[in-house]
């Protein structure tokens, strides 16, 4: 099976002020390693940037900017997206078919969102995903805290299977991408 390694919606504006994702430096560390890893494998790496028409997000803000700290190189591919689905109304179906990619490896910002969006929508098209379940983060909401938002969703996303291809969660300490 091709990987290929979903980056989505690690953005400047989601690093800072009071909706700072949780442990975001941290999981930008975990997130750079990977990369590095597939980058290392030829898997293609994939930053998926979320954007508004004005506003928060608006594209070429600052916000809307890769976060500070990530490592991005010329060879990634990015998708800009305007829904919590990272397929919708993009070209990333096509960029993945273009690429023979048969299983996703997920990682980014707003679990509750667009992690969680983008992950049910590749199983419904088909990928068995791997989420790597300490390097995607939320700022958490009224009811949960961040912790109880990523732990609901490395649990609740790994017990589906109507879909038929499944998620399993991975520490990105052990997970190893290759070719």
């Amino acid at each position: 099976m091709t990987s290929a390694l979903l980056i989505i919606d690690v953005q400047q504006g989601l690093c800072e002020g009071e909706g700072r994702a949780f442990e975001s430096d941290a999981v930008i560390v975990r997130i750079n390693h990977l990369a590095a890893q597939a980058r290392s494998a030829h898997v293609p790496v994939v930053f998926i940037q979320h954007e508004s028409p004005t506003g928060y997000l608006e594209h070429a803000s600052r916000e809307w900017q890769l976060a500070d700290g990530l490592q991005v190189d010329p060879g990634d591919f990015r998708v800009r997206k305007t829904t919590p689905d990272s397929f919708l109304n993009t070209d990333l179906q096509a960029l993945l078919q273009l690429h023979d990619v048969s299983e996703l490896i997920v990682c980014g910002m707003h679990t509750e969102f667009c992690v969680d969006t983008t992950t049910r929508r590749a199983l419904a098209l088909g990928y068995p995903v791997t989420l790597v379940a300490d390097a995607h983060t939320s700022a958490g909401n009224a009811v949960l805290t961040p912790r109880q938002v990523i732990d609901h969703h490395n649990a609740t996303l790994t017990n589906i299977a109507s879909f038929g291809p499944r998620v399993r969660a991975v520490a990105s300490a052990d997970l190893k991408i290759a070719a």
